[in-house]
């Protein structure tokens, strides 16, 4: 047998290569043919976040896997390229907030379990994994190191880490030069974060201190809560106990500190409040003091924190020392002298500042008992006593008097890890018999010395105590440590970054168990090191000179934590094991209870949350939510649905099913026959926080079969039209595709409906009122338009009308008028003058003629009256129109409206008598039927030209677009309305009513050679009115569908007796539609207003005549006022009373009409008799005045010779100020100036009335010349200002003599700061040789008191003041207790 060497250099049987070379063929080309079937089919690109730490969150997987790979797969393909062991992590869908992990050892597809393939991005999170991260795998799996990421990026950084969704105190800080080491797994640093409720980072870096203080946990630890005494909700050592537990115990990455705060008496606002970890700190120890009275804690935040010093002054010449003892809870250390240019290098340097004593010699000489005369002092604090936890604040927040803001030193100041604070205790040799002490005088501060109010202490005598002479055995009192028992132990360092106006805490602490530092911030919790503490220095390498901390980090250390080295003292943390019993049942309470959470969790991240809907057989449509577990199957999803729409003994179970819907489109997706058995997880696309469907449950007679819904259809409802008796049926659901052609979608049609589809037109509303004929027999559904939904109607009779263009045919007409129809509620007046005083409803369409709603005949007579009376006027209107004649009416009844002629081309009416919409007050979708003959004589009448059913081509036009002039008119939609508060009272409609209509179309085209004139918007300054320049009433050219009928029980929203339902085309315009609601109202257009109701039943007025009713929609509600409407040129105006000395100076009087071209004075003329009327003021014509009004301020004084609109600048709703004169009036021309002015008397603190100055120019020396005349103050000693804000520019008098920009060195009125150049302004004065009122701080008070209320009154600023910063409390009683005085 032939050898050959084989790749181990072995020889092997020629035969064997072979075989070898033939097997390795097959395996490459079943590896390519994997990869051609792999190339060809669709893949899915997923995108996975890392969300399990925060050096990962911002980073990005990116996997592009075929859509057949399975989700375990996925997890070994997330698993190898993050660098985690399979198993330990979750995958959930991203962008919600209930994150449904998917299945690590599923086998099914990730098409099958609602990925997207084809390019579209699924967007992943990993997360952690029952609460615990996931686990690195290591590195002989040649995966990437601890932290997932390559070593570039391993650089340490100790800084603010950014938070997930919570906000830090004002933002976060970092430095570009700091870097963060690797954020390590909770499982290997052993220790749970905090979460940041908002802004309560210095709380969590508080509370993780005191945590790894041994001695704060142990103690805490060994107190047992009695529940029987106390609310554990309100006790904060309890609540304490609990969170320190759940630190230690917990398998959380974070917790929430939000029990903690309830127990502060806190509220969720206090979460957005930043605070002072310092101040946090003194009030939580107060507060811990206070409830562990009487306990055998009542004493262990002195025994840990509290030291004593000794605070002196000895006179330097007689050696005589008064001193007393003080304690301390931590030591605030200067970082910056005050005036100084260069900061302390150190906390030792600070130290040694803190002890120095300071001389008082010259004006501060101390005042010695034994010398009995002022003598040099020093004055000093000598420390006694070192707590065993010493606390040191470095005070870097400092306030500069130059720009009078809080700033914060960012200088640098290092800091020992050990110190030694043996040099800083008092050590003094001196026991000179001439020595005296005080004894502890009981004047103790609990809490930190502040040096600087030390040394306001004994700036006097008065706060020195008496001294007593201390005996030679008063040196053996004090016994000096050794130097190796006053070493401190640096194990905590709470670090600020930002600014004095906030920023964000964290702590670094050192832990006792294994001496590694770490890094608290929030809910990130990593390792840092030597180097990363040494950076909290703050400052810059350079210099410390002055500017130094305005270029330095403003991360940097705030309070130090120093621990005393003493093994007979140092205490170990308590092991789980070793826990008091209390403390083991509190364990295992809070694991039972973070089981019982996850467990819910669980739940909810399995819970599918799906909007249902219903159509309940008796009220109608329903919506709700609908949860359900994914594992449940569709039948018992069903049978929760039942249950939640309440149809239990309404339809039966069976009758039921669950399809899915899309509620936007009224469209039926599809329904799930054969898959009852199937999980609803599987249905909906697994758990989502929101779904792009919902669901409808569907419910059916017991003799009827549910009909199937298959994925690709689309829904269409068929509405039936009859054009004979020109109505509009409810809707047919159909189902179709879109690629079906016409003709077979009406063979569709033909099969639902009966319809003949030789005959059948089909039109397609695609948009709203843009109707489509579908008329091409091959074309598809989709090239048509088609969508999801579609409405269509159809007809199908022998009628000519198809013969004739869509646009001009009797079908389009009729959806054109049932698309542009509307649903108005009409408020009728309670009573109504005139000759139609008695007015009367028409009978209701379809309803029986002989039979009115109630009353009697009589009544029944004056409603034919008016019925015939106004259709005499439309036939003589249409008589008009067709002539194309100027005729006159000249025997028109005043309380009528009077037809103006207007040039139109010949024009025939609509059908028979008019169009009308059927009673489905709901909607009028449904059906249009026309009025059969019940609406007065008009439909009787044979010579009646709107029954005629002929229509020529000129009427309409060819598709439907609008012309120019519809254009002009239907894009008027612009609201014009004014407020209008006026209230109606109950009114009372006349019995036996039938509805009247009046229809007619208003599309024609002007033949050629004509002119038309229709009735547009007016030129002149857009004031709209029902009368032409000839006083004639202005008409519609055509008129549109209107129709009224009373309003039924089931529109009970007024009451019914004085309530309409006008159905009415919304093209038609405010003129027209007023005219039509004269029959109703019993009296002229003119004579009455239109109010739109909004919500809130805010009342606006109509007046745009010219502007249709496109604004309003369906159950739009209209209120009808009596009252005159405006003529052309005439303006609605506000009349105010201007009252200058009042404490409101602006008073509404009336409503009045002002015409253009009329003078101020034939105004005033019009306005005087009214005012008499209906405000009882009489007056004369020369001591009143006009003047404009701008919001509250008066100005322009109008002259009785100004016109409006000439010199007078008039709107619509104008509003003008009429002053009551006590003297003819002054202002004679408009050069000059009335000016309003006020004395102020420093001397009474007290302003004088207004008094008004009219000046002929503009010069300052004029009117300090006419202040002098009106006040009798000597030229040379009068001073001014100008009034701020609105009138009558109020001002408190505490300030008004300091804050005003008195006499301004200007020689005219219309420059800055002035700017006076218009009537009404406000200037002050006062004497300037006036001294102001010298008040008592008590007397200040009180007048403060009252200028305070007086000022809220008028709605005036009383001062500026800066938002304060709230106090930071405890509530120990459970809460704050409410101001009952505050708002």
């Amino acid at each position: 047998m032939e050898m050959v060497p084989s790749e181990e250099n072995q020889f092997v049987p020629k035969e064997g290569v072979f075989w070898s070379c033939r097997q390795s063929i097959f395996d490459e080309m079943k590896r390519l043919s994997q990869i051609q079937n792999a190339a060809e089919e669709p893949r899915v690109l997923c995108i996975i976040q890392d969300i399990t730490s925060a050096k990962t969150v911002n980073e990005r997987l990116t996997l592009n896997l075929p859509a057949s790979t399975t989700l375990s797969k996925l997890h070994e393909d997330v698993a190898h390229k993050a660098g985690y062991v399979n198993g330990t992590f979750d995958l959930a869908w991203g962008n919600t907030p209930d994150m449904a992990p998917l299945d690590h050892s599923s086998e099914m597809s990730l098409s099958d379990s609602g990925f997207e393939p084809g390019g579209k991005r699924n967007f992943l999170q990993l997360t952690d994994k029952d609460g615990e991260q996931p686990q690195i795998a290591s590195d002989e799996s040649g995966t990437a190191d601890s932290s997932g990421l390559d070593d570039s990026s391993q650089e340490r950084f100790i800084g603010p880490l950014p938070r997930d969704g919570t906000a830090g105190c004002s933002g976060d800080y970092s430095s570009p030069s700091y870097s963060y080491s690797s954020i390590l797994n909770k499982s290997e640093t052993g220790y749970v974060g905090l979460v940041n409720q908002a802004m309560t980072c210095y709380l969590n870096s508080l509370l993780q201190t005191l945590f790894m203080t041994p001695e704060f946990r142990n103690a805490l630890y060994n107190w047992e809560f009695e529940e029987l005494e106390e609310d554990p909700v309100t006790s904060i050592p309890y609540q304490l106990q609990r969170l320190f537990v759940l630190l230690q115990t917990s398998k959380k990455r974070a917790i929430e500190t939000t029990d903690v705060t309830r127990s502060f008496g806190w509220d969720s606002s206090e979460a957005w409040q930043q605070h002072d970890v310092q101040e946090l700190c003194r009030v939580m120890f107060d507060a811990l003091e206070q409830k562990w009275k009487q306990t055998e804690q009542a004493d262990l935040i002195n025994q840990l924190y509290q030291g004593k010093l000794k605070d002196y002054v000895r006179c330097l010449e007689c050696g005589y020392e008064s001193w007393r003892i003080d304690t301390y809870l931590d030591i605030p250390l200067v970082i910056r002298p005050f005036g100084a240019s260069q900061a302390y290098g150190s906390v030792e340097e600070a130290l040694q500042a803190f002890i120095q004593p300071e001389t008082l010699d010259g004006p501060n000489q101390y005042f010695c008992e034994r010398c009995k005369k002022k003598c040099d002092a020093r004055k000093g604090l000598r420390f006694l006593h070192f707590p065993y936890l010493l606390t040191l604040q470095l005070k870097r927040f400092d306030f500069d008097y130059t720009t009078m803001h809080r700033i914060k030193l960012n200088d640098r100041m290092t800091f020992p890890e050990e110190l030694d604070m043996s040099p800083f205790i008092d050590v003094e040799d001196e026991k000179s018999p001439q020595t005296e002490s005080c004894t502890d005088s009981g004047a103790e501060n609990e809490g930190s010395c502040h040096s600087d109010q030390m040394s306001n202490d004994f700036s006097t005598d008065d706060c020195v105590d008496e001294g007593i002479c201390l005996d030679s055995t008063s040196s053996t009192e004090r016994v000096l440590k050794p130097k190796s028992l006053l070493t401190f132990e640096l194990f905590s360092v709470m670090v600020h970054s930002g600014s004095a106006a906030g920023g964000h805490y964290y702590a670094c602490i050192k832990s006792f168990s294994d001496g590694q530092w770490y890094s608290f911030n929030d809910q990130h919790v990593s390792k840092i090191t030597q180097d990363d503490i040494r950076k909290t220095y703050g400052g810059s390498s350079g210099s410390r000179g002055y500017y130094s901390s305005a270029f330095a980090s403003s991360t940097n250390a705030y309070m130090l934590i120093y621990r005393l080295k003493d093994p007979s003292r140092n205490a170990k943390y308590l092991a789980v094991e070793d826990f008091p019993e209390h403390i083991k049942s509190l364990v295992q309470k809070e694991k039972e209870s973070e089981e019982q959470e996850k467990r819910q969790r669980e739940i909810e991240r399995n819970t599918c949350k799906i909007k249902l809907f219903c159509m309940h057989p008796v009220k109608m449509m329903m919506e709700s939510k609908l949860e359900v577990h994914k594992d449940k199957t569709l039948r018992e999803a069903t049978e929760m649905a039942y249950k939640l729409m309440e149809l239990d003994g309404v339809v039966s179970l069976d009758c039921c099913r669950l399809v899915k819907y899309d509620e936007f489109h009224e469209y039926l997706e599809r329904s799930y026959e054969g898959e009852e058995d199937t999980p609803m997880g599987l249905l909906l696309g697994g758990v989502k926080s929101s779904y792009m469907f919902d669901l409808l449950l569907e419910t059916r007679r017991p003799e009827q079969v549910f009909q199937p819904y298959k994925p690709g259809e689309v829904m269409v409802k068929v509405h039936v039209v009859d054009l004979k008796s020109e109505s509009i049926a409810s809707p047919i659901s159909v189902r179709a595709y879109l690629n079906q052609t016409i003709t077979e979608f009406k063979q569709l049609i033909a099969q639902a409906t009966g319809l003949s589809a030789e005959t059948m037109r089909v039109v397609l509303e695609r948009c709203y009122n843009d109707l489509r004929l579908l008329y091409v027999p091959n074309k598809t559904l989709k090239a048509e338009g088609f969508f999801r939904s579609n409405k269509v109607f159809v007809e199908s009779s022998e009628l000519t009308d198809h013969q004739v263009a869509f646009t001009d045919s009797l079908l389009w007409k009729l959806l054109d008028r049932h698309g542009n129809t509307i649903r108005l509620l009409v408020l009728l007046p309670e009573q109504s003058p005139g000759t139609l005083a008695n007015r009367t409803l028409c009978q209701k369409v379809g309803g029986d003629s002989d039979a009115p709603f109630e009353g009697s005949k009589g009544n029944r007579k004056s409603v034919e009256a008016i019925l015939e009376e106004s259709t005499e006027k439309l036939k003589n209107l249409s008589l008009q129109q067709q002539q194309g004649s100027s005729t006159s009416d000249s025997q028109k009844s005043s309380d009528a409206s009077d037809f103006e002629h207007i040039e139109s081309p010949t024009q025939e009416a609509d059908s028979n008598s008019s169009l009308c919409v059927a009673a489905d007050n709901r909607e009028l979708e449904n059906r249009i039927r026309a009025t059969a003959g019940g609406s007065g004589g008009a439909s009787s009448d044979p010579e009646n030209h709107f029954a005629c059913e002929e229509r020529s081509d000129s009427e309409v036009n060819n598709d439907r677009s609008t012309s120019s002039v519809d254009s002009d008119i239907l894009s008027s939609s612009h609201s014009s309305d004014t407020l209008c508060n006026a209230d109606s009272g109950p009114i009372q409609l006349a019995n036996g009513l039938d509805s009247h209509s009046i229809t007619s179309s208003r599309r024609s085209k002007a033949h050629e050679g004509k002119k038309e004139t229709w009735d547009t918007a007016e030129e002149d300054s857009g004031t709209d009115s029902e009368y032409d320049d000839n006083g004639k009433s202005k008409a519609e050219a055509q008129y549109l569908y209107f129709r009224a009928e009373p309003c039924s029980q089931d529109d009970a929203t007024w009451d019914t007796q004085k309530c309409l339902v006008v159905h009415v085309d919304k093209r038609i315009t405010l003129a027209a539609f007023k005219q039509n609601l004269e029959p109703y109202v019993g009296v002229t257009s003119t004579q009455f207003k239109v109010f739109r109701v909004y919500a809130n039943n805010q009342e606006f007025e109509s007046v745009r005549l010219n502007e249709t009713l496109s604004s309003f929609s369906d159950d739009n509600k209209i209120t009808i006022r009596l009252g005159r409407a405006l003529k052309k040129g005439e303006y609605r105006v506000k009349v105010y009373q201007l009252l200058v000395n009042e404490p409101e100076p602006c008073k509404f009087l009336v409503d009045t009409v002002f015409a253009k071209g009329m003078t101020v004075r034939q105004s005033k003329e019009e306005l005087l008799p009214q005012l008499k009327e209906q405000c009882k003021l009489d007056l004369s014509i020369d001591r009143v005045r006009l003047r404009k009004k701008t919001w509250k301020n008066p100005g322009t004084v109008f002259l009785d010779y100004h016109v409006y609109e000439e010199d007078i600048s008039i709107s619509s709703n104008w509003e003008v100020f009429l002053e009551v004169l006590n003297e003819p009036e002054k202002m004679k021309s408009m050069s000059q100036l009335a000016v309003l002015t006020r004395r102020w008397s420093p001397a009474t603190m007290k302003l004088g009335p207004f008094q008004e100055v009219i000046l002929e120019s503009s010069s300052v020396e004029e009117l300090k010349e006419k202040l002098c005349e009106i006040s009798d103050i000597p030229l040379e000693n009068l001073e001014f200002a100008k009034g701020r804000g609105t009138f009558p520019c109020d001002i408190s008098v505490l300030e008004i003599h300091q804050d005003l920009d008195w006499n301004p060195k200007v020689s005219t009125l219309n420059v800055w700061p002035l700017y006076i150049c218009d009537d009404g302004a406000v200037v002050f004065y006062r004497d300037s040789t006036e001294e102001p009122l010298e008040l008592s701080e008590d007397e200040r008070n009180e007048l403060m008191k009252k200028e305070s209320s007086r000022l809220l009154k008028t709605g005036h600023r009383v001062s500026y003041s800066p938002r304060k910063e709230k106090a930071l409390k405890i509530y120990l009683d459970g809460g704050p207790a409410k101001d009952p005085g505050q708002d």
